[in-house]
């Protein structure tokens, strides 16, 4: 009995993991293909890596890795081609943050404004500041568009090798 409830237990983590994952594509707080990773290794460990294996798993996380590497630069290139100072990076980001309790309105809208406000405290130029923060808002955006699509991918890894 208390093998079935752990056994379970395990798989509701999981499941909790890919979820909270998923939302983690879109929400800057959340590492989200991480999460979904680990609830993969998750899934495979209580079935003894019988369907999601080594491979499986060695798949996901150069995945995993391809999806951190493309949520740095995406961002950072973004802002970084528009010609944006660390005043405007640093106001993405804390907008990035100070948007998270505001849902996705936040989430999208006040890195935007951040790097707005960053680049007109340190350069007073309101064309800068506009283009940083469209390239912010660009690079945000692409970046979500790949995580998503990588997310995706992970699940689709996942379904078929423990269904098909």
């Amino acid at each position: 009995m208390m093998e079935y409830l752990f056994t379970y237990g395990l798989y509701t983590v999981a499941v909790l993991l890919i979820l909270c994952g998923l939302a983690g594509t879109i929400i800057p707080a959340l590492p989200g293909i991480p999460m979904i990773f680990a609830g993969a290794w998750v899934i495979g460990y209580v079935e003894n890596f019988e369907h999601i294996g080594f491979w499986t798993l060695v798949s996901l996380a150069v995945l995993t890795v391809i999806s951190i590497v493309i949520d740095w630069v995406s961002q950072s290139m973004g802002a970084g081609r528009a010609g944006a100072t660390k005043l405007g990076l640093t106001g993405a980001f804390v907008g990035t943050i100070l948007g998270i309790p505001f849902g996705l309105i936040g989430i999208f809208l006040f890195p935007v404004i951040g790097a707005f406000i960053g680049e007109m405290i340190g350069h007073r130029d309101m064309r800068l500041a506009t283009k940083v923060s469209w390239a912010t808002w660009v690079g945000m955006m692409a970046g979500i568009a790949l995580k998503v699509a990588i997310a995706f991918i992970m699940l689709g890894v996942m379904i078929t090798v423990r269904f098909v």
